[in-house]
């Protein structure tokens, strides 16, 4: 990663990658004379521009050749096409030997180490039987994916039509099936036949997003799945912000109807004791986590003044706040805690916001309140913007006055502040100071949570009726933090807080910088190249950023999120944190990034076509490491499913996983370039992108 990418090129390097599937396999049409003419001539004008390209490319195209090899060096016919039981007996007793093999080397190398202990240093035969170790589990995941035989390797499926907006783990008819009511229908089961390995196909009419900021405020309707009546119908406040208009949906962050975003932005800064909205960021809220977005009208408001917002919704298979937010390249997630705790850490979000959002605060003796004060940070703010908070309608509506008087009390009891109530919408403050709760008269609100029920970073744990955080080394009031964008860069003593060394985030920075550099060095050329000028787009300037919506699929310390930032890329990240690996998750939201924890061995909790670049670093290996529930074409078909056409995807590893990985991206339809990094063997890049197949209506 700290490694510049080596300097040079093969002959194609520079080729288009084409949308259409009839280009992308164009290369399997030629015979073998015209070919080999090809490569002679392919190998002469390496010489010539070996020093004038960036990337020196291992694999230019990603079609097997009908009798030659693969890209990674292994035969194409046993592995990829059907063959001969004879010859496919043969591949087995060769892979199978070379198990053999492996494991012989294995015991013997072993043996080596404790013949020569007397001679040795203990720390140096414990890191060299460690790499051993690690080399060995490494061989066997790349034995074992390809003993799987050609029915493994062989071109996937497309899914059947149905499955276009499909979401694994969100199956609300299923669910009721099962006997779960009260909300937990909404929450996601993995348990019940979440993989399904084949390939999504977007709708017929699908069309490549609009350039940011453009998509921002007019998507293509045929990208989401919504009726003209879920258009036009009110909903939550925000949703009230958009029209219909022929192909597409506009949006506006103001509007002649009641309470425009603008508006309504600029009254919850008064409320605070703000002059407006652009000065949130004085007041220390950089992230909000907005539940019930509406369309993600109050975030897209909000992102020109550097605040980042966070749309949580419940899966919706129609009409969906999460998948229309995000295909207008906004932070967006499904998320339900009726009965779960949000995947992220204590004392996470500097604002929540809930506007007409669809949850019954005073339901459930105040737990969902309990949760909304475990994520807030110190002196955190809760927007809630509903009829029941609206003081004129006490007098013709005895119940809404009786659900107020139950959230006003509980929420005085949580230690908030009620700042100010104007028309529908309430602001108050989390305390700032842990000794409230202590003050408190007893046996007045929830308890707080004993050191073992206090977890700082819950993966969907039940919801926990005491009070979270209070014991965090990170409860820091938000006044007192570093406002962004310095918040991005934690001094010594903040650093301190995660057993991190200035040193060790400075160093991390320095390598993400130049990892950033080397990817656009190599994206740049080519997005410029394969897609050319969008009807109605005027010219793009360097780099010709298409990127929009990036994850980050093994995040750490979120160097990546803040190097692209730092190199002025018009992107958000969502980096994510393996729930199997060190966790960094504190430290990249105390950032000022926002970010979440999953088991990548199952489904992202969001919509197919969500997202420009798939990225992952280290994360293969990562997976190695553990007892494997999952193989990498598991991994790549969650990839495919959450990337938009013409997206792409970028893995860094070592480089017996990258080739292996590789081998995969053919059955996926990817287009598949591996790439050396310079001064370094042990690590490669796999470069891809995933063409845009159109499918044929009926």
């Amino acid at each position: 990663m700290s490694r510049p990418l080596h300097r040079g090129s093969s002959g194609a390097a520079g080729e288009r990658i084409s949308g259409s599937s009839n280009d992308f396999w164009d290369s399997q049409m030629k015979d073998k004379t015209d070919k080999e003419d090809l490569e002679r001539r392919a190998s002469s004008d390496n010489n010539s521009i070996a020093f004038r390209f960036p990337i020196r490319v291992l694999f230019p195209d990603n079609s097997p050749s009908k009798h030659g090899n693969t890209g990674n060096g292994f035969a194409s016919d046993p592995l990829i096409a059907s063959t001969p039981r004879s010859r496919h007996k043969l591949a087995l007793l060769l892979l199978k030997l070379s198990l053999v093999l492996i494991v012989i080397l294995a015991l013997t190398g072993s043996f080596w180490w404790t013949i020569s202990i007397s001679t040795t240093s203990r720390g140096h035969i414990y890191h060299g039987y460690r790499r051993l170790q690690q080399q060995l589990v490494s061989d066997l995941w790349h034995i074992g994916e390809l003993s799987l035989g050609s029915s493994r390797l062989r071109d996937l499926e497309f899914c059947p039509q149905e499955f276009e907006n499909h979401v694994p783990c969100f199956n609300v008819s299923e669910n009721l099936a099962l006997g779960l009511s009260d909300g937990n229908e909404y929450d996601r089961h993995c348990e019940y036949g979440m993989r399904q390995n084949c390939l999504v196909l977007p709708p017929v009419k699908y069309k490549i997003p609009l350039r940011w900021p453009t998509g921002r405020d007019v998507i293509w309707v045929a990208n989401v799945k919504i009726t003209a009546q879920e258009v036009l119908s009110s909903g939550s406040l925000t949703k009230r912000m958009m029209m219909l208009e022929e192909e597409q949906i506009s949006f506006r962050s103001a509007s002649l109807m009641f309470d425009g975003v603008e508006d309504y932005s600029h009254q919850i800064a008064e409320m605070i004791g703000l002059r407006n909205e652009s000065n949130f960021i004085q007041a220390g809220v950089r992230t909000i986590l907005d539940i019930g977005c509406g369309y993600g009208s109050f975030g897209a408001h909000l992102f020109s003044s550097q605040i980042l917002t966070m749309c949580i919704a419940n899966y919706e298979a129609s009409g969906s706040q999460v998948q229309l937010t995000l295909e207008r390249g906004l932070p967006a997630m499904i998320g339900s805690f009726t009965s779960k705790q949000l995947p992220y850490p204590s004392l996470s979000f500097d604002m929540l916001h809930c506007a007409r959002c669809g949850i019954d605060w005073d339901q459930r003796d105040g737990i969902l309140l309990i949760e909304v004060d475990r994520v807030l940070k110190p002196g955190g703010y809760f927007v809630w913007t509903s009829p029941i908070t609206n003081a004129e309608t006490f007098r013709r509506n005895k119940v809404n006055q009786k659900r107020w008087n139950l959230v006003h009390d509980f929420a005085e009891n949580l230690c908030w502040e009620m700042l100010s109530q104007q028309d529908e919408t309430v602001v108050w403050k989390k305390t700032s100071k842990r000794n409230c709760y202590s003050s408190r008269k007893p046996g007045s609100g929830p308890s707080i949570c004993s050191k073992g029920h206090d977890v700082e970073s819950p993966y969907y744990r039940p919801l926990q009726a005491c009070i979270g955080g209070t014991q965090s080394r990170r409860w820091i009031p938000i006044e007192e933090r570093t406002t962004w964008p310095s918040r991005a860069n934690p001094n010594k003593s903040e650093l301190a807080i995660y057993g991190l060394h200035p040193e060790e985030l400075s160093e991390d920075a320095e390598a993400w910088k130049m990892a950033v550099r080397n990817y656009w060095s190599l994206l740049s050329p080519l997005i410029f190249s394969d897609h050319p000028k969008r009807p109605g787009d005027e010219d793009p300037s360097p780099p010709y950023n298409m990127l929009r919506n990036v994850l980050d699929m093994n995040a750490h310390f979120g160097g990546f999120n803040s190097a692209l930032l730092e190199a002025g890329k018009s992107v958000w990240v969502m980096n994510v944190v393996p729930s199997n690996g060190p966790n960094y998750l504190p430290l990249i939201l105390d950032r000022g990034f926002v970010g979440v924890l999953h088991d990548w061995c199952e489904p992202f909790p969001t919509y197919p076509r969500t997202y420009d670049l798939v990225h992952a670093a280290g994360l293969l290996s990562l997976e190695v490491d553990h007892q494997r529930r999952c193989t990498i074409l598991d991994l790549f078909t969650e990839i495919d499913r959450l990337l938009r056409p013409e997206g792409w995807v970028i893995i860094h590893d070592k480089a017996a996983l990258v080739e292996s990985a590789r081998a995969l991206t053919t059955g996926l339809k990817w287009d598949a370039r591996v790439v050396e990094i310079e001064s370094n063997s042990d690590e490669k890049l796999l470069i891809c992108q995933k063409p845009f197949f159109k499918k044929q209506a009926n």
